[in-house]
Formats: structure tokens, sequence, C-alpha cells
């Protein structure tokens, strides 16, 4: 390739940032782009958590500004999630509101018969929607909650009730701060003594000065480390709803006479269809990690290469970025970032067709490209901050709030290790389809093949269902120590297979790009991205004959090669972000 053929890095920062941003860079989030590096969203210094928490349900009315109908944006996937990406870089809490206010709150009403119910006030931001479905005693297992919704027959309402300490809604934000609440209730459907399974009830919370309604009881909790929002615990002491307070729909109907009707015979079914928005809660939560992650990175980058520091000779000072050890983290977490960001674009794609049979295959594709990308985000971050040393710890600096909020993520709308569990359960038993093992000996493959990298994350893949069957066939005491025995290989196997497809999506797009510099950088970044994990596992692969002695001994070189090609181009990987940079000169660190 001449000179003249290379691409300028300008150039290829836009090819790069098209192929990451899925050609909507300048359409879908283009809007909230320009909404959150506006002046109301800067950082303001000094606040308390109370006045944070003020301040976040204040921006969450601006968003509400520009949102046109929130029962339609609770249905569009690529719009939610692009609010998330570059929200939470700017103001975490009020990210976190808003995906219970848009996602949760209003996507389950979208998702159920509307019953003709005035949502005015919510639609205005009037009053703020929330959701209570976790409670003290029950969180993963969230089908076993204890609160009740009983039908009374002869007032057709229901009475919600929490009939024990432990059955408090756990963490909702439900406190007086941002005014007047309303909420979606998970209860247990309880008609003439016969339990339904858990449903949703629309039940107001609190009044314009945010004081609780009757019988509504809100418990401020201690202050969490990660996003500065109102957590508390709620109770229900028989609160009175009306007949169209329940949310209905194929899963369960009930006529004002007290007539119980489903599509579905499995009370678990009822509830899952019940909380669906969970699903797309999962895909927010990991919108929110990448756009926090990108910015961090953005950050660190431009550090590097602003800070100076000794050379190797006396009196020479070279940036930070010139060092092969600061640079390769910042690499290793470039890799990473987009292999994370282009495999949350597929999945949206993926989910936003989904229908019918195809669901249940795309919720677990969600659910573990959510744990997995809102740890990467955690480890990306945690990186990011020391490479910004002191600096970094700063909070108007872009980074240590955002990195707390990650932990929230991690949690939030399915904890990150269950959902891994389940998954590569699940898994073991149908849900994955393993790529055969290439019939080309690995003596004739070589290390800067992708396609030969891309059938060794298979063949991890592979091994890690092997050695889960394995164990899973081995007689036990019990079905538990059964399990215990299966559970580490099983999680693996679900690790595995998401990070095959993210290297797969950071291929496919190389093909997707100009070529010349943007497709040779992803290419990098795809081989870097594939050789850490390779090596990772390579004695595995060793052991099985999926590579030799000689291959093995090259990886360490074949990394090195690479981070020699990405290192002159960091800045232009990070480019692409599009962080704006009216929200980059807000942090000291970079305007110093």
């Amino acid at each position: 390739m001449t000179d003249s053929q290379i691409p300028d890095t300008a150039d290829a920062s836009i090819a790069l940032a098209d192929v990451l941003f899925a050609g909507q860079l300048g359409t879908t989030h283009a809007r909230w782009r320009r909404l959150f590096s506006s002046t109301p969203f800067r950082f303001e210094e000094g606040l308390t958590h109370r006045e944070r928490i003020d301040l976040s349900y204040d921006r969450l009315r601006l968003v509400n500004e520009a949102v046109q109908a929130p029962q339609v944006l609770a249905n569009d996937p690529a719009e939610l999630t692009a609010i998330h990406e570059w929200g939470g870089a700017v103001d975490p809490g009020m990210a976190t509101i808003v995906a219970i206010h848009y996602n949760l709150f209003f996507g389950s009403l979208a998702d159920h018969e509307a019953a003709g119910r005035d949502l005015g006030e919510y639609v205005r931001a009037d009053r703020i929607g929330t959701f209570l479905c976790t409670e003290i005693a029950h969180g993963n297992d969230a089908a076993h909650m204890e609160t009740t919704a009983t039908y009374d027959r002869a007032a057709r309402g229901f009475v919600l009730h929490t009939p024990t300490p432990a059955a408090a809604k756990f963490m909702p934000n439900t406190s007086p701060a941002g005014g007047a609440k309303g909420a979606v209730v998970a209860a247990r459907l309880i008609v003439d003594g016969t339990d339904h399974g858990v449903f949703l009830f629309l039940t107001p919370l609190s009044d314009s000065d945010g004081s609780p309604l009757p019988g509504v009881e809100v418990r401020a909790l201690p202050q969490t480390a990660s996003s500065p929002v109102d957590h508390c615990a709620t109770t229900f002491h028989r609160v009175r709803l009306p007949y169209s307070a329940l949310l209905q729909g194929d899963h369960g109907r009930l006529t004002p006479d007290g007539e119980f009707t489903s599509t579905l015979g499995s009370p678990r079914r009822r509830f899952l269809q019940s909380i669906g928005r969970v699903t797309m809660g999962k895909l927010c939560m990991t919108a929110h990690s990448l756009g926090v992650m990108r910015h961090a990175l953005d950050i660190a980058m431009r550090y590097a290469h602003t800070r100076v520091t000794s050379g190797m000779t006396n009196g020479q000072r070279v940036p930070l970025i010139a060092h092969r050890g600061h640079h390769t983290p910042l690499l290793d977490a470039a890799a990473t970032t987009y292999a994370a960001t282009l495999l949350q674009r597929s999945v949206v794609r993926q989910w936003d067709r989904a229908a019918g049979e195809e669901r249940e295959a795309y919720e677990r594709l969600t659910a573990i490209s959510k744990a997995w990308i809102t740890w990467r985000a955690r480890a990306v971050m945690t990186e990011c901050r020391e490479r910004c040393g002191a600096q970094g710890l700063i909070q108007s600096n872009g980074i240590a709030l955002q990195l707390a909020s990650i932990e929230g993520t991690i949690t939030a709308e399915g904890d990150n290790q269950v959902i891994m569990q389940k998954a590569g359960g699940e898994m073991l038993l149908g849900g994955v389809d393993l790529k055969p093992e290439s019939e080309i000996a690995p003596a004739d493959r070589e290390l800067t093949d992708p396609q030969h990298l891309q059938d060794l994350l298979a063949d991890i893949e592979r091994i890690s269902h092997t050695r889960a069957k394995a164990r899973l066939r081995q007689r036990a005491g019990s079905p538990l120590a059964r399990w215990n025995a299966t559970v580490t290989p099983a999680v693996a196997l679900a690790d595995a297979h998401v990070h095959r497809l993210a290297a797969e999506c950071l291929l496919t797009a190389a093909g997707q790009v100009p070529s010349g510099l943007p497709e040779d950088l992803l290419r990098g970044l795809h081989a870097l991205f594939a050789l850490r994990r390779i090596a990772a596992h390579s004695g595995d692969l060793l052991a099985r004959g999926r590579m030799t002695a000689d291959q093995v001994e090259q990886l360490p070189d074949a990394v090195e090669a690479v981070l020699g090609f990405l290192e002159p181009h960091a800045l232009t990987l990070t480019s692409a972000f599009a962080v704006p940079e009216a929200l980059l000169e807000t942090h000291p660190m970079l305007s110093a």
C-alpha cells in the first residue's frame, strides 16, 4: 500500500466512528450527544449527596423535554440505548433514573394492555415513574416474592400489602426527591385465596411534595458507593388500588367478576412475561457501561499524550504514551472497548428483530453480553483511572464517579454471576451451536491469520463445553453437588462464547470500513483481543493439539508486533469515540 493510498488519521477516525455507531452518529446519537454536552449537564463541584440526586431529577425533566413520546421511546431499543450511552458519562445518577422511568416503568406499561389509563402526568414528568420488584429477601429468586395484591370482588379493586419485613421492596428510588412518583409494583395476584403468580400493578406512591400517600411507607437506605440515587426500602399497608391497576395481557387477565385466564400454565412464565422489560434493561445497563468506558478511555489516552515524564537519557522528556508499559494496557483497553461496542450493536439489532421461539435464545445472548460488557467496563475503567494517577481520582475529571456507577450495572437487572451460571447451564442443555474444529492442521496455520485466531477462540469454547459436560455426567451425592462440580466450566463456556462473538464482531467490522488504515486498525485490534484470550488458554489448546509448541512460544512476539503497529495510531482509535470537545474541556486534567 503506497502513502497515497493511506487515509489521513481524521478520515480513519470518521470511518471507525461510522462502524462503531452503526452509521447513526449523525442521527440517533446526535441528539443525545448534543444534549448531554450542553451547559445544564456539566459537572457541578461541591454538591452534597442529596443535592446531586435533586440535580439528577432536574436533568431527567430536561431529557423529557427532548423525548417526543415515552411510550414510543420504550419500544425503540436503538434510541433508548443511545440515551444511556451518552447520559451516563455526565450524570450516572440521572442515567439510572432515566432507565427506570422510560424502560422499566413506561416500558412495562407499553408491554401490557392500555386499559384506558391517563398517563399524562407521567408523560409530562409531573410524576416520575419507578419500578418495584426486588424484595429484601428475594432478589435473584424474585419469582418467590411475598408482596400480595388481593382482589376485592365487592369493591372491584385490589389490596396491595407487604406481609413481612423481608418483603419490603428493596432499593427503588421512592424518596421525596424529584417530587411526585408512581410505580409499577410486582406482587402476587390473589383471587379468592388462589395465588395466580406475580403480576405488575400501577400504584401512585407520593403527592406533589414527594410525601408518601396513605399506606405507603418509605425508608431511606444508607448511601451506596455506586451512582447517587435515592435508594429506599418501600412497604405497603393494605393500600387500595382500582381494577385498572393490574397490568394485563395474554399471560394473565382478570375480569371484574374475578375470573382469571392465562395462555401460560406456569406461574413462573407469567412472572417472566410480566417483568419482560428487565431484558431491555440489560441492554440499557450495557449501553451505560459502554458510554462511560469509551469516555474514560478517551480521557486516559489524551492524558497519556499530553503528560510528559522521563525518557531513557538525561534531560529527555517524553509523553507517557511513549512508554510500552503505559500504552500497552491502554491499547488492550481499546481492543476490548471496540469489541464490546460492536458486540452491543449486534445484540441490539438481533433483539429488535427477535420473535417467537427465537426470543429465548436472544434473551440469553442479551444477558451474557450484559454480564461480559459490564465486567469488562469495570476492568477498562479501573485501568484508565490508574493510568491517570491522582488526576483520575478527581470526580470532575470524568472517570472516578462513572467507575463507581459500573458497580450498579453489574448488579442491576440480574446479578452478573447468576446470569452467567444460568446461561452456562442452559448452553449445556443445547442452548449453543458450537463451531466445528478446523480441518486445517495447526502446524499449517499462522498467528497472523485472523480466521485461525477465530478458530482458536471456538476451540476454547468447545473445550469448556466438553469439560462441563463431563462434570455433569459424573455421579454426585446430590443434584446440588453435581451442579457445584459443573458450574465453573459452565460459566467458562458462557464466557468463551461471548468472547468469540465479540471478536467475530470486530473482525466483521474490519470488512465494513474502507481498505487501508481503518481496516488495518480494526484487524490489529482483533488480533490483540484474540491473542490475549488465546494466550490465557494456551495450555488447554496445546494439550488438545489445537496449537503447536512453537505457536505457543510465538504468542508474546505476536502480541508485541501488534502493539508496535497500533501505538502510533492510539489517538485515532479513541477519537472515533466522538466524545464532544465541549465535554472534554470540562475535565481539568485535560484543560490545564
